[in-house]
């Protein structure tokens, strides 16, 4: 999944946020990466970190033993290892998740279940992580625009 979204663009060319893709991949191979670490990565490191498979169990545990290598190279100790979700959200296509809902209704949109339905998995991924109250949520409503949901 080498695709990055329209809400990213404004970083993408130079690659100094984590794109939604790396995070995904994060999530499903069980990694914390925080921002300093893919700071200290070059532009070819962050490019094989975007184009890596991470999608079944084998590559899930290339991709996190690759990306702990690195940044184990960086800065001398390995990141935080996370569980894995088994059932992630995103690959729910059935329910909204509540804080999608709620971050949505601030814009006076509303998700129906067929619009979610109709969702990818990695823009459920993007519109669950943009919700989060710890995230930077300035995009949630741009991915709205771009997902045809506002």
């Amino acid at each position: 999944m080498d695709h990055f979204f329209q809400f990213e663009a404004d970083f993408v060319e130079s690659l100094t946020c984590i794109p939604m893709q790396v995070r995904l991949k994060l999530d499903t191979c069980g990694v914390k990466l925080k921002l300093s670490h893919w700071h200290q990565f070059t532009t070819e490191e962050r490019q094989v970190l975007i184009s890596m498979a991470c999608s079944t169990p084998e590559e899930s545990q290339i991709y996190r033993e690759f990306l702990q290598t690195l940044i184990t190279q960086k800065t001398g100790n390995p990141a935080t290892e996370l569980a894995i979700d088994p059932h992630p959200p995103w690959l729910d296509d059935h329910t909204i998740p509540v804080e999608v809902q709620q971050k949505a209704a601030e814009f006076q949109v509303i998700i129906s279940p067929q619009q979610w339905n109709q969702l990818t998995p990695s823009q459920r991924f993007a519109l669950i992580k943009l919700s989060r109250p710890s995230h930077e949520n300035c995009n949630f409503y741009p991915a709205l625009q771009e997902f045809k949901l506002a």
